[in-house]
């Protein structure tokens, strides 16, 4: 899967591993490493010192990167693969299922 089909701010299923079915926002992406970080989904604990921003240290849980090819694309309430379609002189996403134009 490349990574230029899914882009930060996008909304994602998670299709497998341990939060199959959960839904979420793209947060960053990791284009080098296929990798993505997505609101609410693969949650660590992470066991922190004590700093200036976190003055009692703890632990703490946070988004942990899942790989891409587990996510597909929601348009208008379903999952979808994605396509690439030139419209005049722009390279625009499409979504596989309809046709439509993403961006």
């Amino acid at each position: 899967m490349s990574m230029a089909k899914i882009k930060k701010g996008d909304t994602v299923k998670v299709i497998a591993g341990k939060d199959v079915g959960a839904e979420g926002k793209v947060l960053s992406v990791d284009k080098k490493k296929n990798r993505l970080i997505v609101e609410g989904v693969n949650i660590v604990k992470k066991h922190t010192k004590p700093s200036m921003a976190n003055q009692n240290g703890g632990i703490i849980e946070q988004e942990a990167a899942i790989d891409a090819s587990n996510v597909m694309y929601v348009h208008k309430g379903k999952p979808t693969r994605i396509g690439f379609s030139v419209e005049g002189d722009k390279k625009v996403r499409i979504a596989k299922s309809t046709g439509e134009v993403i961006d």
